[in-house]
């Protein structure tokens, strides 16, 4: 190297020399705004290492913000979705309280309708495991007063009846059951049939003849003639219906989603259901009474009001004579004579003659 420079010695100081002197000539000469040569040319020189610079940096940067440094944002995503799931979750839960409030608040205004009626309410715990067999259990048994046939219904229909009675729960037939069979009528025409289960999500009305004019939507409500459901309960609308032989085949839509309870009433007596005539409450399972001629008058109204017009009658005659209409005079005049003081009693031929 030593030898190498020694032998180019000349020319090495000519080079020195004449880079010195471009050197001072550049930082002589000025250009625009008085900024020397030189200057342009240390900022050309520059400008590549510092643009390669930046460049690492960054890059260094974005390396470490986008790859080591995700660590946090993983655990930040992590503890989102399980905030999100916990929401979800609640969320579901108030949307299940929310459904069940509004289940109650029918089945409470469904009570204060029909407040003459004796009836308890109760929770489906359970259904049969048997895909043959349509039936239920509920949290109630005879330590509530429950007994076998039973109606069970809903504010929407009926549901069944009680089977099975134990000393916290009981079994309930649903109507859709093949051991089933409801006394069931037309709303319209008032054709009597029987509503029986096939087993399968639609039972069918048995007992309709040919003639009978049946469409599909006609409303189905029970009879009375079982001896278990009060008469005018809604059990459903026909679905559809078919001629056959002796009898129409008539599918019915039941009108509560009997796959779908999970709380019911149980009717504790077959009294007959009268909605009152509230503003609050409009719906019912009794339907509306048809437009019938004005009711006749009590035929006792006018012996009634005779026997209570003649001197001496008692109260005990006059409600005696109001509520038993079929009543003649007679029984009247004992309880007036059984009343009346002894000097006043009327003799044997008189009251004959009364």
């Amino acid at each position: 190297m030593v030898n190498i420079f020694s032998r180019h010695r000349p020319l090495a100081l000519l080079a020195s020399v004449v880079l010195a002197q471009i050197l001072l000539l550049a930082f002589q000469i000025k250009r625009d705004r008085d900024v020397r040569l030189i200057r342009y040319w240390a900022v050309g020189i520059m400008t590549p290492v510092e643009r390669g610079g930046t460049w690492g940096s960054s890059s260094i940067r974005g390396i470490w913000t986008g790859y080591i440094d995700l660590h946090n944002a993983r655990k930040e995503n992590t503890e989102l979705r399980d905030e999100m799931g916990r929401l979800q979750i609640r969320n579901r839960e108030l949307e299940s309280q929310a459904h069940e409030a509004q289940r109650l608040e029918v089945l409470l205004n469904f009570r204060e309708m029909h407040s003459e009626a004796q009836m308890l309410a109760a929770q489906v715990i359970g259904a049969s495991a048997d895909p043959t067999s349509h039936t239920l259990f509920i949290n109630r048994g005879s330590r509530d007063h429950l007994r076998n046939n039973m109606a069970v219904v809903t504010p929407d229909g009926i549901v069944g009846k009680l089977v099975e009675v134990f000393p916290n729960t009981s079994q309930v037939l649903l109507i859709n059951d093949k051991e089933s069979g409801v006394g069931a009528l037309f709303a319209q025409s008032r054709t009597h049939g029987v509503v029986k289960g096939s087993g399968d999500p639609m039972p069918r009305m048995d007992y309709i003849v040919n003639d009978e004019k049946v469409k599909v939507g006609d409303t189905i409500l029970t009879s009375g003639d079982d001896r278990i459901f009060p008469k005018g309960l809604l059990i459903g609308t026909v679905a559809d219906m078919k001629q056959a032989l002796p009898f129409q085949i008539i599918h019915i839509d039941p009108a509560t989603r009997l796959d779908r309870l999970e709380e019911v009433m149980v009717l504790l007596s077959q009294q007959p259901l009268e909605p009152k005539n509230t503003a609050e409450n409009s719906y019912s399972l009794v339907p509306a009474p048809l437009p019938d001629s004005p009711s006749p008058a009590p035929a006792s109204s006018s012996s009634s009001s005779s026997a209570s017009a003649k001197p001496g009658n008692s109260a005990t005659a006059t409600s005696a004579g109001a509520t038993k209409p079929s009543a003649p005079a007679k029984p009247a005049t004992a309880s007036r004579a059984a009343n009346a003081p002894a000097s006043t009693k009327p003799k044997p031929s008189e009251a004959a003659k009364q």
